[in-house]
């Protein structure tokens, strides 16, 4: 009865183990360099420029293969850009319910290349003038680099690019720069 008991035990912790080696849940922050491209954005007698912005928000890592996980992601992330003509200035800032799900390619122990389609839901949106035109989902792509500093903290570089429209009234699509810090768990 002890030998099954022990057995039964030690089944457990190796189990319990294998599990934590396999899916890590942590938090990540950031900052964005967010702006916006398309047709509208390049209408004449306005400077567009970029804003600087943030990301936060819950991460996991799924360890699938030796060099390769799936990361998928929650995060508040806010995107959007200042506009200037001869008389006004607005800043359009749309704050995104974001979730980026990224194949990971562990090239090294530490270091990973970091792909994948991305969803976003509008939560707000911000701006100087009365637009309320903008979409309330947008899709995305992601790519980038990770390195893992520790086992548990890590850094990472993504660049965002939007396939959809962020507007109804016009062809503007939201681009952004992500460079992020992490911790898993």
């Amino acid at each position: 009865m002890k030998k099954v008991f022990l057995a039964v035990v030690l089944f457990l912790a190796t189990a319990a183990s294998i599990q934590a080696q396999l899916l890590k849940i942590g938090v990540k922050a950031g900052v964005n360099f967010a702006n916006q491209t398309g047709d509208a954005t390049d209408a004449p007698g306005i400077d567009k420029e970029g804003i600087t912005s943030y990301h936060a928000g819950l991460v996991a890592e799924i360890k699938l293969l030796d060099r390769f996980a799936v990361q998928p992601e929650l995060l508040y992330s806010t995107q959007g850009a200042t506009y200037k003509n001869a008389v006004d200035e607005f800043k359009n800032e749309l704050g995104y319910l974001s979730i980026p799900v990224m194949a990971k390619f562990y090239l090294t122990d530490s270091f990973s290349l970091e792909v994948g389609p991305q969803a976003s839901f509008l939560l707000s949106e911000k701006d100087n003038v009365d637009f309320e035109d903008a979409e309330t989902f947008e899709f995305g792509v992601n790519a980038g680099l990770g390195f893992k500093i520790t086992e548990n903290f890590f850094i990472q570089g993504r660049y965002g690019l939007g396939l959809t429209d962020a507007t109804k009234n016009a062809d503007v699509r939201n681009t952004t720069i992500q460079l992020s810090a992490g911790f898993l768990f």
